[in-house]
């Protein structure tokens, strides 16, 4: 069947990706960023460097990289994605995930998309990391962790600083069980202060994974 654009709505062909090549050229990609936290930066760091902030503070994660900057169109296709079901743009970021993956380490042994809330699940109707997710496990073979949970249904974390974010996560997610996997890839959509994955990410080191890293679509 005759398939489009996931941004323009152009058609395309059933062996051609979700995003026509004109749109895949205007996306606001990341040129350098931050190893450990995926913070766009001007130039790319030499091997092992981190940015300042960083330095200050230190990232519970392995690695971070998100090749696109929250800012249009990428913001408003994941809004109308999330709060609109606009599901058909899952294919496409899940595209985006599958080429970004190579900048992670190559001992990832699991993927784990951010957990929702069951509550917030059932209203929005489905978990928008879970969703792009799919398309990264069927292309790396890699399997999803299903015992983590968020315990609490936390605020919405649009417009807050770190400092609320850090209070609202507090306590908000966890294992049943043990993490059986060595390096454990967290799935997300978008990395805006890092809090989400910082705080899930000390779950899982507290709970038998070896080494946590992330993986994002886009970085505020």
């Amino acid at each position: 069947m005759p398939r489009s654009c996931a941004f323009c709505g152009a058609a395309r062909r059933h062996y051609e990706t979700a995003i026509c090549a004109g749109c895949a050229g205007d996306l606001p990609w990341i040129p350098a960023q931050c190893p450990g936290c995926a913070r766009a930066l001007a130039t790319q760091p030499a091997a092992g460097v981190v940015c300042a902030e960083c330095q200050r503070h230190p990232t519970p994660f392995e690695s971070a990289v998100a090749p696109l900057s929250f800012e249009f169109p990428v913001d408003a296709a994941i809004r109308r994605f999330k709060f609109h079901r606009k599901l058909h743009y899952a294919e496409a970021f899940g595209e985006i995930l599958c080429g970004a993956a190579a900048g992670l380490p190559g001992d990832v042994e699991a993927l784990l998309p951010v957990p929702l809330h069951w509550a917030r699940h059932a209203v929005r109707g489905f978990n928008q990391a879970a969703e792009i997710c799919g398309p990264l496990r069927r292309a790396t073979g890699l399997p999803v962790i299903r015992n983590v949970t968020r315990l609490r249904r936390t605020p919405y974390q649009s417009g807050l600083g770190a400092r609320e974010r850090r209070r609202n996560l507090a306590g908000a997610f966890g294992v049943r069980g043990r993490v059986g996997a060595g390096h454990v890839v967290l799935v997300d959509d978008v990395i805006t202060t890092g809090e989400t994955c910082s705080q899930l990410a000390r779950v899982l080191l507290a709970h038998g994974a070896g080494k946590v890293s992330v993986l994002a679509l886009a970085r505020a």
